[in-house]
């Protein structure tokens, strides 16, 4: 399914090469899958990203988070900060439904490891979030275990983007927002690697809003009512096969920021910013009986492009999540209009 996104419309976000798809999955082994809860209702759903082929809880990956600022209700933030590992696919869905994602991805993960004969007593699914109670009736928690199964049997390479999974009752800028996705490419030491970013954008004031430099809000917020402030949050996975410790993933992670900022965003009090940060490098076998495990390291001095990659990342996932976005008319009769209805570069 093809979807107009930011390249297509001629938009071109920083300097650095984008991956093939310009999605997170661009990062080997990566892939995203959705289940959409779509109603006169329910404008609701569920996104996963699975970080590679492997059960992540026999393999886990470094991971990083930077929760810039904290006005969120995702789990398994706490353990991930502590041990700097992720072990299930991540989830992001609405606030409410938080908990009854939380355990259908216990479920699948109790189901996996029965399968290969792996003993789980516990475990740390991590579950993001944004409110999308605006466009969904959000106390009715429509999504259930059958949409994060649904979602994880879907994961594929070529997700669709926009008002999709998690991101069907979101608002980003006033507008319309949802599921947006970018990658770039890098080269150390004659060899490629990928960083790619996944976010789910809820945040924002249309008043703001800017597109290579230029407010485009401002004329659109005169003949649009939309709310005031800058809030309703957004998250942002990012996904790399650079060997980065977690550490080092949080300070990428934090770049997001650059992004955000780029396009506007002063990420107010009542908004929600968690970055969660992986490396598909490094995987940790927990059955290994060696005490000392040998890992391979990238040079702290040489992080200014993966910085770079996050931030421009950032910026172009967050416009692909409004440009591929449509509008939608939800709970009580709410709508909010998609950018490409409104506006055009260069129109």
């Amino acid at each position: 399914m093809f979807q107009m996104r930011a390249q297509d419309f001629g938009i071109r976000v920083g300097s650095l090469p984008r991956g093939p798809r310009n999605k997170i999955t661009d990062v080997p082994g990566v892939l995203v899958g959705h289940a959409t809860v779509d109603t006169p209702t329910h404008k609701t759903g569920v996104t996963v990203i699975l970080p590679g082929p492997q059960n992540p809880f026999t393999h886990k990956l470094p991971a990083g988070v930077c929760p810039f600022n904290g006005f969120g209700k995702t789990a398994g933030l706490l353990q991930l900060q502590e041990l700097g590992t992720l072990e299930t696919p991540i989830a992001l869905t609405n606030t409410l439904n938080v908990g009854l994602v939380h355990d259908a991805m216990v479920e699948y993960m109790l189901s996996r490891c029965e399968a290969e004969g792996v003993v789980l007593r516990s475990v740390n699914p991590l579950v993001c979030e944004c409110n999308d109670s605006t466009l969904n009736h959000i106390g009715e928690r429509a999504v259930g275990r059958e949409h994060v199964f649904s979602a994880l049997a879907s994961a594929c390479q070529d997700f669709a983007e926009g008002d999709v999974g998690g991101g069907k009752g979101m608002i980003c800028h006033g507008l319309k927002g949802g599921i947006g996705s970018a990658s770039r490419v890098l080269a150390f030491d004659g060899k490629t690697y990928t960083i790619g970013i996944l976010v789910q954008s809820n945040h924002g004031v249309l008043s703001d809003l800017t597109v290579s430099g230029v407010n485009i809000g401002a004329g659109l917020a005169r003949t649009l009512e939309t709310r005031a402030a800058d809030q309703g949050s957004i998250i942002a996975v990012l996904a790399t096969d650079l060997p980065l410790d977690a550490r080092q993933l949080a300070r990428v992670a934090r770049r997001v920021s650059v992004g955000l900022a780029r396009l506007g965003s002063h990420i107010g009090h009542g908004s929600g910013e968690v970055f969660v940060a992986f490396s598909t490098a490094n995987p940790f076998d927990f059955r290994a009986e060696n005490a000392v495990r040998m890992t391979t390291a990238f040079h702290e001095e040489l992080l200014d492009l993966p910085f770079r990659a996050a931030a421009e990342c950032a910026e172009e996932a967050v416009l692909n999540s409004m440009l591929t976005a449509h509008t939608v008319t939800g709970w009580q009769g709410n709508t909010v209009y998609a950018l490409p209805e409104l506006w055009r570069p260069g129109g």
